[in-house]
């Protein structure tokens, strides 16, 4: 996800104002997790008692934190921008111009909409007056909380037939969201709520499966504002609210600490010197840094800057190795224990435990590892790359035991969460458990508390445009909860497919790569997951999976390949973070990166086409199955499956002992897919006729270092 780039001057007051705003979110947030335990928790206060307007005062936060820092960005037109522009005539055509019988909007709610749409919109065509717009949407983002908090009662039995200044607020609302995550994260997403909104504005005009029923202005602004749990402020939204902020305070908190170096320097000791250090480093940092931040290009940034020395002096191919640091990069949104934010909609969604679902990343995470490792290892060989190393101040093992205390905030999340803590308690008091770490260690410790602060301010800024698209995210579920189109496109893609569990799931791969081009990872699960999950669940109990394992490994393959589009050209943000940094095109090093994890497009794939497949998620089958047959299962999915990942990274590199003629890579390859299906005595076979490519020793050339 990008992250927010401002450089304002530190004197200006609107930094300071923007600054100020930032930590008290941060810390509104975190006076959530305490506030039970308060003597304010028996004032019955709404604004922290009732989650509905939590979630207002979080997306308050996010606007008016996000529009004071989009003061000091410059405003740009694309052909995006007109496309946003046009898309959103058509709400506010019907809301200044209602074609609802007996509904009458008065003349200062029109304009109280009109003028909320100009701030949010009329940039993207005039950059001019966006500071000024800027401005003025923080002002009017604080109308429609203090609208929520002075009338939340009544509005919760107005949502089918809303007041006129419901109307308005919730339009203004939603207008100044768009604007947003514009600002932040470019037209894509503003587009694709505005096409879901116009959709049920005309349902009735769109051709045959998608024909629907036309919704009035009204229905579709009410529900939204007020609807609990479906609107704007509806679980998606809760996400944002009740897990990812406390995330990217952790990992605010552990950059501003200094504590990031230290984490990258434990990969380093770790790994030692070898040809194959640059790359071992960067996977190891990638999956150390993953724990603490569930951010991609963050993650990616930071790696690429950390190792880029040591693939320069080991004489790396500077796209190789910005391929191999996006693919790592990556890693992060399928770590455990912070996953990102789709792995937190899907426990919304399913109701399931956070645990279960850090359970079934463990494998696809390993996996995605054992890919970057190999192909990293395969590729050093093959060069005759000579053995580098980074000095540290003590000795490998000292520096390995002095530091292993800073992974025990990680390991208390992982207790918490299984003693049944709530996920933002296990978080809130990792953080904790860092800053004291940290000020306790006298080679740690940060001078004075302004670092607290600063870690504060970061991870709330880092929030911004996440939660925005959360919050649009929402808005696009609740648009297609309120059409039905979910129901028509699960029919549509069984149709399609003809029934079939393998077709439809390839469908659904390929709708997903495409999608995350666009848009980012949560928008991507949440529009595939509402479309598409329906059918391939269906498909797949069709198909001898059970109902349980079939439900948990469907959203799992739509999770995983909603995050592919991480490192997926032509719009790879890992791969766009790399290249920054490794001076490389930005489109080259997304292929390259595509090349590297090539293995990474069909784990996913495979674990939902049979029972066995699944065992790759561990949970589903563990669920389902008696435990000695359950790990039977498993440990045979996992042996064949790293196997495969071995096979087709060598065979990407054209190397295993030695060098590979062509004709012996592509048939490497094929037996490596073998491997994936989860066929037991396929697996054996393509096993043993891939055991000869790998018959020779080590004959790569050496440089002399």
């Amino acid at each position: 996800m990008e992250h927010l780039e401002t450089s304002p001057p530190s004197t200006s007051p609107l930094y300071r104002l923007a600054r100020a705003v930032l930590i008290l979110g941060a810390l509104y947030s975190l006076y959530l997790v305490l506030h039970p335990f308060t003597p304010l928790a028996k004032a019955e206060i709404p604004l922290l008692d009732i989650i509905q307007l939590q979630r207002s005062v979080h997306v308050l936060f996010l606007l008016l934190g996000g529009y004071l820092l989009s003061f000091f960005r410059p405003g740009k037109r694309t052909l995006g921008s007109w496309l946003f522009f046009l898309l959103s005539l058509v709400p506010l055509y019907h809301f200044l111009f209602p074609q609802v019988p007996g509904l009458q909007v008065g003349l200062g709610v029109k304009l109280f909409g009109l003028l909320a749409w100009g701030v949010a919109v009329l940039p993207a065509l005039l950059p001019g007056l966006k500071r000024g717009a800027d401005l003025l949407a923080v002002l009017l983002a604080l109308l429609p909380t203090l609208y929520q908090a002075r009338y939340f009662e009544e509005l919760v039995y107005r949502a089918v037939l809303p007041e006129p200044w419901d109307m308005g607020m919730s339009f203004a609302l939603i207008m100044l969201v768009l604007g947003l995550v514009y600002r932040l994260l470019g037209p894509v997403m503003p587009v694709l709520v505005l096409f879901f909104f116009s959709y049920n504005l005309y349902a009735d005009l769109f051709p045959g499966a998608f024909r629907g029923t036309r919704q009035g202005i009204d229905l579709l602004l009410g529900k939204t504002f007020n609807e609990t749990e479906a609107g704007i402020y509806g679980l998606i939204t809760g996400v944002s609210a009740k897990y990812l902020v406390y995330f990217t305070l952790l990992s605010g908190m552990i950059g501003a600490l200094g504590l990031g170096r230290v984490v990258a320097n434990y990969a380093l000791a770790l790994v030692g010197k070898h040809p194959a250090t640059p790359g071992r480093v960067t996977g190891l940092a990638s999956v150390f840094m993953g724990m603490f931040s569930g951010s991609g290009a963050a993650d990616t940034q930071f790696v690429a800057a950390l190792t880029k020395p040591l693939y320069e002096r080991a004489g790396y191919d500077r796209l190789m190795a910005a391929g191999l640091v996006a693919t790592a990069g990556s890693i992060a949104l399928v770590t455990p224990p912070v996953l990102g934010s789709i792995a937190f909609i899907m426990v919304e969604i399913l109701q399931i435990p956070y645990l279960k679902v850090i359970l079934m990343a463990i494998g696809p995470a390993l996996l995605y590892l054992t890919t970057v490792l190999a192909f990293n290892e395969f590729y050093a060989r093959k060069a005759g790359l000579p053995p580098v190393g980074a000095e540290l101040e003590m000795s490998r093992r000292r520096y390995v035991l002095r530091y292993s205390p800073l992974f025990l905030p990680i390991l208390l999340i992982i207790v918490l969460l299984y003693l049944g803590y709530e996920v933002r308690t296990a978080a809130s008091l990792a953080l904790l458990g860092f800053v004291l770490l940290a000020y306790l260690d006298p080679t740690l410790r940060p001078r004075g508390f302004k670092p607290i602060l600063d870690g504060l301010e970061e991870g709330f800024k880092t929030l911004l445009p996440i939660g925005s698209a959360v919050t649009a995210a929402n808005l696009i579920f609740a648009m297609m909860v309120i059409s039905g189109l979910p129901s028509k496109f699960s029919q549509l893609l069984q149709q399609v497919s003809g029934e079939s569990l393998l077709l439809a799931t390839l469908i659904t791969a390929l709708f997903s790569l495409v999608l995350g081009m666009g848009v980012p990872p949560t928008a991507t699960y949440v529009i595939t997951s509402a479309l598409t999950a329906p059918a391939i669940i269906g498909l797949a109990k069709a198909n001898g999976i059970p109902p349980e394992a079939a439900l948990l490994a469907t959203h799992m393959f739509l999770f995983y390949y909603a995050v592919l589009a991480d490192v997926t050209p032509p719009v790879a943000l890992s791969g766009y973070a790399a290249a920054s940094v490794f001076g490389t095109n930005p489109l080259l090093t997304g292929v390259y990166a595509a090349r590297v994890a090539l293995s990474k497009y069909l784990v996913g794939f495979f674990f939902l086409l049979s029972y066995a497949g699944t065992g790759l998620l561990i949970v589903p089958v563990l669920e389902t199955s008696p435990p000695g047959e359950a790990w039977r299962i498993i440990l045979e999915r996992f042996l064949a499956v790293a196997a495969g990942v071995v096979y087709l990274s060598a065979s990407g590199v054209g190397y295993t002992r030695r060098p590979l003629k062509r004709w012996e890579a592509w048939a490497l390859g094929a037996l490596a897919v073998a491997l994936f299906v989860p066929l037991p005595w396929l697996n054996l076979l393509a096993f043993l006729l891939g055991l000869p490519f790998f018959r020779k020793g080590l004959t790569g050339p050496r440089k002399e270092g």
